[in-house]
């Protein structure tokens, strides 16, 4: 018997609504008709194109005969469609690459019909077109297009969707409409906008002013220190005034010390021999603070730190290890340049540079987020990768670091009080293995972002790939530019809002 005292459901071998059971009478009547997914085999792709037919040949007259085009024999298509608690074909929509060759993920979507029965409140087309925004998002897309009637403008806008311009198909007026892809700006906001507010009161000048000199000067003498010192406000590592020393310091997330600590280990100094890299610093050493709950957990992490320190030829100098504590790992550390390549460096018209190391794959259990290109090279390998910023000397450089490759551009731009536009099409990327939404925005291993002039040479990075594949302008914040000149905005502003070097 039910909470209100009516008998209980005969037994049946579909799953039993909670709510049912509850005693919620209204739970069937809240049930939607239809639910959407991807077409399964020919027969439901078939339906689907029937009803494509009877729609936009017979019924609209848009096409003659069919509606069929190369879309349709891309293997990249993807079919959704609504059906009904039958399994009948209600409507469908498709969505794929723009074009053939590398996906470059440019999207479009299109064919959305729904079959004239089903028309009206039961929102069918509505859960199509969501249903497709959030099948290209799951699918790394970053820009996503639709060429839509305009009758039915209204009706995307309602859903979050922007409009381009006119345009029409088959003598008939559409609209381009845009749907907005925040991936990048999200995770630039998550990771670093809060840095400007956080740090502010270490830059204003009553306490730089205060600060005594770490090499002995008279107070107030170091006031260009804080942060970086002029020139280097926000960089990966700082000078250390009165001395050809940079510094840097890293941490690691706590929770995947705890999961993954060998890997935390390596990347610990990985981190931290980057940073130094970006500023064109040969490493000196490194020190170490690790928390542990207990001496295995301890020697798990201090073992990847080891193989990574022995990899890159630097040594671990020293440091500090607490036993019964909550994981915790950071590293410091130290190298040397006479005259430090800057972060803000870059000025409009110069040509923008990626220069990544393609190899490796996923770290296994971070797909899409962190890419492991170091663990297999060789020491001579990376070497050459980490002493490439030093030899080409660009006028500015940042590794690229969790805001991803877009993210870390934007704070390059920012330091240089400048505005980039990233080719999309010129990115090195891997092959096959990462979309160019998670290639944008994932921990890349090794990879080097810099700004110089257009004629400058590229960076001697042994097995790393390097391409021109953007440029710095007037302004701020990241675009993207596409194969077609078409730009979206991926960060619309500064990133971390500490303003210019």
């Amino acid at each position: 018997m039910l909470l209100d005292g009516s008998p209980t459901p005969a037994a049946t071998e579909r799953p039993q609504d909670i709510l049912a059971l509850l005693g919620d009478r209204s739970t069937l009547a809240r049930q939607t008709s239809f639910h959407v997914e991807e077409a399964a085999g020919q027969g439901e792709s078939a339906a689907y194109r029937r009803l494509r037919r009877n729609v936009f040949v017979h019924e609209q007259g848009l096409f003659h005969r069919h509606d069929l085009d190369d879309r349709d024999d891309d293997p990249r298509t993807v079919v959704l469609v609504a059906k009904d608690a039958d399994g009948t074909v209600l409507g469908g929509v498709r969505l794929g690459p723009v074009a053939d060759g590398p996906d470059l993920g440019w999207w479009a979507g299109g064919r959305l019909v729904v079959t004239p029965g089903a028309r009206g409140p039961r929102g069918i087309g509505a859960a199509l077109v969501r249903a497709a925004c959030a099948r290209a998002e799951a699918e790394g897309v970053l820009r996503f297009d639709a060429t839509v009637q305009a009758r039915n403008e209204s009706l995307f806008r309602r859903l979050g969707w922007r409009s381009v311009r006119p345009t029409e198909v088959a003598n008939t007026p559409h609209m381009l409409m845009r749907w907005p892809i925040g991936r990048i700006a999200a995770q630039t906001a998550l990771t670093k906008s809060a840095l400007g507010p956080l740090l502010s009161g270490l830059l204003e000048p009553a306490v730089r002013d205060a600060a005594p000199d770490p090499v002995g000067g008279a107070p107030g003498s170091a006031s260009g220190a804080a942060l970086g010192g002029a020139g280097f406000v926000g960089d990966d590592g700082t000078p250390v005034p009165g001395t050809d020393v940079i510094a840097a310091c890293d941490a690691i997330v706590p929770s995947m010390v705890e999961r993954d600590p060998e890997w935390a280990g390596w990347c610990s100094v990985l981190v931290n021999v980057n940073d130094l890299a970006a500023m064109g610093a040969a490493p000196l050493g490194l020190l170490d603070a690790l928390g542990a709950r207990d001496a295995g957990h301890a020697a798990r992490v201090l073992d990847g730190l080891a193989r990574a320190a022995r990899a890159y030829a630097v040594p671990v100098l020293g440091g500090h290890t607490q036993l019964g504590v909550p994981a915790a790992l950071s590293v410091i550390a130290l190298g040397r340049a006479a005259h430090p390549v800057p972060g803000g460096g870059g000025r409009p018209g110069h040509a923008v540079r990626l220069t990544a190391d393609l190899g490796g794959g996923w770290r296994p259990g971070y797909r899409g987020r962190q890419w492991d290109s170091t663990t297999h090279r060789r020491t001579d390998e990376l070497r050459a990768m980490t002493g490439a910023v030093a030899a080409a000397r660009p006028a500015a450089a940042k590794d690229v670091s969790m805001a991803g490759i877009a993210g870390t551009l934007g704070m390059l731009a920012e330091a240089s009080g400048c505005r980039a536009l990233l080719d999309v099409a010129a990115v090195p990327r891997p092959a096959a293995e990462a979309t160019v939404g998670d290639w944008l925005t994932c921990f890349p291993g090794w990879a080097m972002l810099t700004a110089d002039a257009p004629d400058a040479p590229p960076l001697p990075a042994g097995p790393a790939t390097g391409a021109v594949c953007g440029e710095l302008t007037a302004g701020a914040g990241v675009g993207l530019r596409w194969p077609d000149g078409e730009i979206t905005e991926a960060v619309t502003s500064t990133v971390t809002g500490m303003g210019p070097a």
